[in-house]
């Protein structure tokens, strides 16, 4: 008699997906999104999804399926989210509700599998790769530094919309779900394991396979949140919550601004209580918001953001980085070697003396334990920042930063002498903030050799570097100062030298416009008001005073703006009340906050911020025809990174375009 051959299972084809059914029935579910460095969840992934499942449900049946894990191929992660790419072309009603309602079929036919579906997440699991694995019934994550866990939607101007809001719900309790959703702040393995959004922890990639195979095999299945927390679901408690979580929100944006959030808390006290009624209703409130102005300029700032990345050297010349010295020990060049530090790079930092020094290693301490958390990362953080008064690191580092003050001959001296003992190939740089690169380089053997790097304070929240590039400097030079500011986790925006740059030129017409509304009798707290109504961050009066009255003039004065010896302005100066830094300014500072006073009714505080931001716009047009930043793209993105200008807008030049100034 022949011997029986094994059956040999036929499987749809699929572009975005591998599967494999191994001795012991457990399917092995792989997603690789083709030709992309990251995996994500786009229409066609999606489709082959939904075929895929269908067949595991007759394998199932037929008992050649004991239970199936799920992984990502990719070393970036598990999946990014869902395919932003796409989302222009579903914002429309005809589009957008129809396939949303497939992915949420899809999504609950694989919660109802009748085999336990396990997911190994390794480096990123956002949006709708949470939404994926929250759907399934089991989930393991690695507990290193490159996996995060998250719901970022709220930064596109949308929510969870595949029944992540739900299921979140579910998993961690409302408070706990319903804050990541709005903050869209990103969870190491061990809070997302403490919310409960993660079952098991391993700690190495090549752990996931055997524990998944382990947790298939003893049908292991996720618990809810536990009775004290989802008890907070529950009325009227609920609805207490979501008006704490209305306040808390306006504190942060305004929602004709950004709707998302406000539409969010308005489902929870909806549907709170009922995570899967809650997770249907997303789709009546998720569709106006992608559709939203607000929705479609979030994601040009979301792809003109990720189009930064591209002006680094890439391929063979990307370059590695190891060690930097910075000159300057005071806030700019203090928190620039922290940020150095905190992302991995060994630091030298050099000033004339040590009691100049150790306020910086202070803040320093202070930044890694906000950010690191563990003691054991603190120390190795702190080990990484040495201070170096005789600049022996000079010799050794590959990115030399002097961040001293704007005094042409001082930094002229430094450059000059850290010529002399800087390594060949290293990149020499200034965090100048406004003076011409040609005046400071005019004292070097090899011009070419010094660029520009101007970091914006404070610098570990801001993420802009201006990458300033000089008539001596080539294309490759300016690229790799690019590719240095992307090594440490910043947004670089090449600008050409020239007095104030982008960031600071469009900045002083907007701020001294608005202290002459002050000299001229206006209410600063008005002005400041109408700001904010337009979706500035702060208002100008209160930016004066955050970056210091003296810096404010040193840079006005730079670009042709002398501050007259009558006003108020020069008055607060002459008494050293220089802002936030000294305790007064336009404003008297108490604990960091500006004091304000009661803001004056105003018949139009919408219309009087589109005032205020108009000489910044017009600035704007003006760099971009002088090459200041090669294209209207370049200026957008720098303005709201390096202003915080109303990202809702998609950036000032596009806001003049839309009408909106």
């Amino acid at each position: 008699m022949a011997k029986a051959q094994p059956r040999k299972l036929t499987m749809p084809k699929t572009k975005h997906w591998t599967f494999e059914i191994d001795f012991e029935k457990i399917g092995w579910l792989t997603i690789d999104t083709p030709k992309a460095p990251v995996n994500v969840l786009s229409r066609e992934s999606l489709t082959e999804l939904k075929q895929l499942v269908d067949r595991f449900e007759d394998l199932i049946a037929s008992d050649e399926l004991a239970g199936i894990v799920l992984l990502s191929s990719k070393p970036s992660g598990f999946i990014a989210g869902a395919d932003v790419t796409e989302f222009d072309d579903m914002a429309d009603y005809a589009v957008l509700p129809k396939a949303l309602e497939q992915t949420h079929a899809l999504f609950r036919q694989i919660e109802k599998l009748k085999a336990p579906v396990v997911v190994g997440v390794q480096g990123f699991c956002l949006g709708g790769g949470l939404e994926l694995a929250l759907a399934c019934h089991y989930r393991i994550a690695v507990n290193d530094e490159k996996t995060r866990i998250g719901f970022p939607e709220v930064k596109l101007g949308i929510f969870p919309g595949f029944g992540g809001t739900g299921r979140s719900i579910r998993q961690a309790g409302p408070v706990d779900a319903m804050q990541i959703m709005l903050t869209g702040r990103y969870l190491r393995a061990g809070a997302a394991r403490g919310m409960n959004l993660v079952d098991k922890l391993v700690s190495h990639r090549d752990q996931l396979r055997w524990e998944a195979r382990k947790a298939v095999m003893q049908k292991r299945q996720s618990k809810p949140a536990p009775f004290l927390k989802s008890v907070m679901a529950k009325a009227p408690i609920r609805g207490m919550i979501a008006k704490k979580m209305r306040e808390e929100a306006a504190k942060k944006a305004r929602p004709e601004h950004y709707p998302a959030p406000f539409s969010l808390i308005d489902l929870f006290e909806e549907h709170g209580d009922d995570w899967l009624a809650m997770s249907n209703g997303e789709i009546e409130r998720f569709t106006p918001l992608l559709l939203s102005d607000t929705s479609a300029n979030l994601r040009r700032v979301f792809f003109l953001s990720e189009g930064l990345k591209k002006q680094g050297l890439r391929g063979a010349k990307k370059p590695s980085f190891a060690r930097v010295h910075v000159i300057g020990g005071g806030v700019m060049g203090g928190d620039i070697a922290a940020w150095c530090a905190l992302r991995g790079l060994s630091v030298t930092l050099q000033d004339l003396d040590m009691d100049r020094i150790s306020p910086a290693l202070q803040r320093a301490k202070k930044l890694f334990q906000k950010r690191l958390k563990k003691p054991q990362a603190v120390k190795a953080a702190m080990a990484r920042l040495e201070a170096d008064v005789e600049g022996k690191g000079i010799a050794r580092a590959d990115v030399i930063i002097e961040a001293v003050v704007e005094k042409l001959e001082i930094k002229q001296t430094i450059f000059k002498n850290a010529e002399a003992s800087m390594k060949p190939g290293a990149i020499l740089a200034t965090n100048t903030s406004s003076i011409e690169l040609e005046k400071i380089a005019s004292v070097l053997k090899d011009k070419s050799r010094l660029i520009g790097l101007h970091f914006f304070n404070p610098v570990a929240q801001l993420p802009l570097v201006e990458v300033i590039r000089s008539k001596y400097n080539s294309d490759e030079a300016a690229a790799l100062g690019a590719s240095f500011a992307l090594a440490i986790g910043k947004s670089p925006v090449i600008v050409k030298s020239e007095t104030g740059f982008l960031v600071n030129r469009v900045l002083m017409p907007y701020m001294l416009g608005a202290v002459e509304r002050v000299e001229k009798g206006e209410a600063k707290e008005v002005i400041d008001a109408a700001a904010l109504a337009f979706g500035m961050p702060m208002g100008p009066i209160e930016l004066m005073d955050t970056v210091g009255l003296d810096v404010g003039k040193s840079v006005a004065e730079e670009l042709g703006h002398p501050v007259a010896d009558d006003t108020q302005f020069a008055k607060l100066l002459a008494a050293k009340k220089l802002g936030r830094k000294t305790g007064e300014g336009f404003y008297v500072w108490e604990k960091g906050k500006a004091q304000k006073g009661e803001t004056p009714a105003h018949a139009d505080l919408a219309g009087l911020g589109r005032e205020l931001v108009q000489p910044l716009v017009d600035e704007c047009e003006k760099c971009v025809a002088e090459g200041i930043v090669a294209n209207v793209d370049l200026a957008d993105i720098g303005v709201i990174f390096g202003t915080g200008f109303a990202p809702f807008l998609g950036g000032p030049l596009k806001a003049r375009r839309d009408g909106k100034v």
